[in-house]
């Protein structure tokens, strides 16, 4: 039986401890192997490895969707309606300051889908998506 693949992403933080408390407290994410300047979490099934590095994290800039400013870069996932709104709940309730709420793109028109930006504590950008229909993911 072949693995499913999986994507392995590396991003900059500037303190371990504040990124233990949002990976794995907020966003709900399995730490995996760790070090001194690192940690590996369980991205629903995908590598995310945080790795300490000296000084902020900055910002490339961003682009005009839908009359919202999306940060580029950014990075996220795509998870089911419930666990996006339990999510949204879980930041709100944890002080995350959103970038863009949680709103709904596209309502009754193929590829609806809810969104929502917010930063980790280290300035990174991360876009959660939750499509009605995940099989409308690239419909045009």
């Amino acid at each position: 039986m072949t693995a499913r693949p999986a994507v392995h992403l590396a991003i900059a933080v500037d303190d371990l401890v504040a990124a233990r408390e949002f990976y794995g407290s907020v966003l709900g994410l399995a730490e995996g192997r760790s070090s001194d300047h690192w940690v590996d979490w369980d991205l629903h099934g995908h590598q995310l490895v945080t790795h300490v590095v000296g000084g902020p994290v900055r910002p490339a800039g961003d682009s005009e969707v839908d009359s919202h400013q999306v940060p580029v870069p950014h990075f996220g996932l795509l998870v089911s309606v419930d666990e996006f709104h339990a999510l949204a709940g879980r930041l709100r309730a944890a002080g995350t300051a959103f970038l863009i709420e949680p709103y709904l793109r596209f309502p009754g028109q193929p590829g609806e889908q809810w969104t929502m930006f917010f930063r980790d504590p280290a300035g990174n950008a991360l876009e959660f998506k939750a499509f009605r229909d995940e099989t409308q993911v690239f419909a045009k």
